[in-house]
């Protein structure tokens, strides 16, 4: 399993090398020159929103909880994830051309003309506290992995998934990122189909009774209409998400947009019934199987994906496949330690002054001073993987979820209400996470955060001037 491993990790740096030398400027390191294709832009995109959530956190939910906990949440990211390519992908890529924009908050700024800088510094400030938090999720499915497969220690599992993201990472920026999120994301789909279908093929002749193992687990329905609509607000956070909008910005052209989409809907859709189907079987499995480190004292649901590759592969294929929860991890917290960087070099007042080839080696820098922050949460939190994603995506969805998509359908939109909707949408996910619950219901925290920045920003626009006329006709919004 080792030499697996090394071969892949070898591979990803490998990528991570040949790409530095395409990268010449700072432009360069965060959106690679606008120069990637349909396929490349739609499986990168997918695979580092993915991230090990898809295969820990989800099969893992599914496998607790039943397929209630997978299909509402899988149905919401799918109707949110095909909406954000149809409303906001091609405006996106064309405005951000237009405004010389290659970070979110820059867009911001420029979109309503803030030469303050405010609206780059609220924006900054929201993604380095909640990417700090998403990153640190990715490195805890990290250490999940090794700890698995190896039987390191959290500690060395930990340092060991940090040192290998920061290195291609730092070596090649955006183009290292997406095309090691291209093979990576090609390795999670197949990975999930053979783990889908031996697990299928080692109960399908058994006497198991998956119902009645888990009464819950075939049931559909989520308990409340709260419940259920929480659990498809997921959908929500795909139109705040700086490290899948910045790959909207990378493009190569808006006519790719289409293609890009078709291919990116089909992988997701694939890869969400496929996990969905993992934690299911792996119920039947686990009644029939000894699974370790998943049942039992010290078990974890969220060890399911991993238990059955192991139980179900020779270790030569199982090296490879768990290579695969890696690359889920490494695949999210690369992108997110780019976009990260990116707001230190572009977004926050520190670095006007200095050329583009000091600022790619300063996004560097920061790629490595953001990963050591995050591992030094990943090291103190006790939460799940779950947990931790979900609170990072609904900081994001609602932040800057609504105001992404009236930037680009809603000319009224103004510097005042931009402002109040990122400032709104992400204390109302502070407050609904830690103070507001109702007993007996979930209540994801982006629902009513999303819709109270929505209300924000339009109320607040209605009282303020909007944008210029010359710049609203240059973008024919």
């Amino acid at each position: 399993m080792y030499s697996q491993f090394g071969i892949y990790l070898i591979m990803m740096l490998g990528i991570g090398y040949y790409a530095m030398s395409k990268t010449k400027d700072n432009a360069g390191f965060i959106i690679g020159g606008r120069s990637l294709g349909p396929a490349t832009t739609a499986i990168s995109a997918g695979a580092s929103d993915m991230s090990g959530w898809l295969l820990l956190g989800l099969p893992g939910a599914v496998f607790a909880g039943g397929l209630s906990e997978g299909l509402w949440i899988s149905l919401g990211l799918a109707i949110g994830a095909y909406t954000n390519w149809i409303v906001v992908a091609a405006k996106l890529r064309t405005f951000s051309e237009q405004l010389g924009a290659v970070t979110l908050p820059t867009y911001l700024g420029n979109r309503f003309e803030d030469k303050s800088g405010m609206l780059k510094l609220v924006s900054a400030i929201v993604i380095l506290f909640f990417f700090t938090l998403y990153v640190a999720s990715g490195l805890k499915g990290g250490t999940l992995l090794f700890a698995h497969s190896f039987g390191a220690s959290e500690q060395v599992s930990l340092l060991v998934t940090t040192l290998v993201v920061v290195s291609y990472t730092f070596l090649g920026g955006y183009l290292a990122v997406s095309w090691t999120d291209l093979v990576q994301g090609i390795l999670m789909f197949f990975a999930l189909t053979f783990c889908a279908l031996l697990g299928y093929f080692a109960i399908a002749g058994s006497p198991v009774d998956i119902a009645a193992v888990n009464p819950k687990a075939f049931e559909w329905k989520t308990g409340s209409l709260l419940t259920g609509i929480s659990l498809m607000a997921w959908g929500f956070g795909y139109f705040g998400q700086p490290h899948i909008l910045a790959r909207f910005f990378g493009i190569k052209s808006v006519n790719d947009v289409p293609a890009a989409r078709r291919i990116g809907m089909s992988w997701m859709v694939v890869v969400l019934i496929l996990s969905t189907c993992i934690g299911l079987i792996g119920i039947g499995y686990a009644e029939l199987h000894s699974l370790p480190g998943v049942t039992g004292e010290g078990g974890s649901s969220e060890r399911i994906f991993l238990a059955l590759t192991s139980a179900l592969f020779s270790p030569w294929i199982s090296g490879i496949v768990l290579a695969a929860v890696l690359a889920a991890v490494m695949s999210t917290a690369d992108s997110q330690l780019l976009v990260l960087s990116s707001a230190l070099t572009e977004d926050i007042p520190l670095f006007e002054d200095t050329s583009e080839e000091k600022k790619a080696w300063i996004s560097r820098f920061g790629v490595v001073g953001f990963a050591l922050l995050a591992y030094i949460i990943a090291a103190n939190d006790t939460g799940t993987i779950l947990g931790m994603v979900g609170y990072a995506w609904s900081g994001f969805g609602a932040a800057f979820g609504p105001l992404v998509i009236l930037s680009v359908v809603w000319r009224d939109t103004t510097k005042a209400g931009a402002v109040a909707g990122i400032v709104i949408g992400a204390l109302s996910t502070f407050i609904f996470k830690n103070y507001v619950s109702f007993e007996g219901h979930y209540l994801y925290e982006l629902l009513p955060s999303f819709i109270i920045a929505f209300i924000a920003i339009v109320v607040v626009s209605k009282a303020t001037a909007k944008p210029s006329e010359a710049l609203l006709n240059k973008l024919k919004i």
